[in-house]
């Protein structure tokens, strides 16, 4: 069961570091090269942006909930 969740959280991490570079800065990012720049200044952030933010959120919060596992897993083994 470690394994299984060891493998998650490294599984977790890189797509969360994919994600976090995807994101525009002040200064444009990765989005741009994927039709990020595209957006309007009128209507705010556009859908995909809002979107990226979403799945971000929620693979930062199934990253953060392996490690949580992994953590009691390891104290319960001890």
């Amino acid at each position: 069961m470690v394994l299984g969740f060891s493998i998650a959280l490294i599984v977790f991490s890189l797509l969360l570091m994919l994600l976090v570079l995807m994101h525009k800065g002040k200064g444009g990012g990765l989005s741009d090269m994927f039709g990020g720049g595209m957006q309007s200044s009128v209507g705010g952030s556009s859908v995909a942006e809002r979107n990226l933010d979403r799945i971000t959120v929620v693979v930062g919060l199934c990253w953060f909930a392996c490690i949580m596992v992994l953590g009691l897993l390891m104290k319960a083994n001890n």
